[in-house]
């Protein structure tokens, strides 16, 4: 199932999407269903109306707008980790967006007006959302506490990313977290996102293409190895990792301004899309 969050009347909507249309759920949140266990897949089949919206008419929210925890892991593919210079690890390198960043399919993504900040960069990924928690989670059990997959965009502010060894604040700017357009449930997809193709394009030319397989640290680990220190909980969601192609990492930079169309395409996920625009004076 593919579910979508959205704005009518002034309200947080769910919808399931079906072809060109959206069947309307009801108001409320995945967050909430997620908390009370729902599964969404059977929520998706069975609750309802039978009233359809066209899915071109709708303002998209993100999935998910306040998920308890939004963990990102970086140098999560070792092309990337290589053109970035640093040694692979043999940890997962965490850090964590907060839920302020985030916007939807087709809603603006935002360079800031900080005087020396123009390294507004792409990074195409794949959002896991999980359906529940728990701590010392096994990697042979991980895969079940997955509610489903999205698709992100980890727009990077890079100057700010490296002012400090701790690349928090370059990774939080309003309005560079893009996230959607769909949850897709996981019984749609391969176990764990298995050899799926992830591809950004900006202004239509391929800057990034890799399959999941690449990943250092798969889906399954990189639930169990955070649950060993942190108690995931129904709704958080994990970033997993951009593959080589980043615009920082090119001679010259490629660095997104305003304008410019990025777009993040997961196989059998879908594609998130944002314009590039300058933030507003203050």
């Amino acid at each position: 199932m593919r579910l979508v969050s959205f704005e009518r009347n002034g309200r947080a909507t769910l919808g399931v999407r079906e072809g060109d249309a959206v069947r309307v759920l009801g108001e409320g949140t995945l967050e909430s269903l997620l908390a009370l266990g729902v599964n969404l897949a059977d929520y998706a089949s069975n609750g309802g109306s039978q009233e359809r919206l066209a899915a071109s008419e709708l303002k998209l929210l993100p999935p998910l707008r306040r998920p308890p925890k939004i963990i990102c892991v970086g140098l999560n593919f070792a092309d990337h980790t290589s053109e970035s210079q640093y040694k692979q690890p043999d940890y997962p390198t965490l850090f964590f967006r907060v839920a302020t960043s985030l916007i939807a399919h087709d809603q603006p993504m935002i360079r800031p007006s900080v005087t020396d900040s123009e390294g507004l960069d792409f990074e195409g990924e794949i959002a896991v959302i999980l359906g529940k928690g728990g701590r010392h989670i096994g990697k042979e059990d991980a895969l079940s506490h997955v509610a489903g997959y999205s698709v992100f965009n980890d727009g990077s502010v890079r100057e700010y990313q490296f002012k400090t060894p701790q690349w928090t604040v370059g990774k939080n700017f309003d309005g560079t977290g893009a996230f959607g357009p769909d949850l897709v449930t996981a019984d749609e997809l391969p176990p764990g996102v298995k050899g799926l193709r992830l591809e950004t394009r900006l202004n239509g030319e391929v800057v990034q293409s890799a399959s999941t397989d690449d990943m250092v640290f798969d889906v399954a680990s990189l639930i169990s190895i955070i649950s060993e220190a942190i108690t995931l909980e129904a709704g958080d969601v994990i970033v997993s990792g951009t593959p080589a192609g980043i615009g920082w990492a090119r001679n010259p930079k490629l660095l997104m301004k305003a304008g410019d169309v990025c777009e993040v395409s997961v196989e059998k996920i879908g594609t998130l899309r944002n314009v590039v625009a300058d933030e507003a004076a203050h």
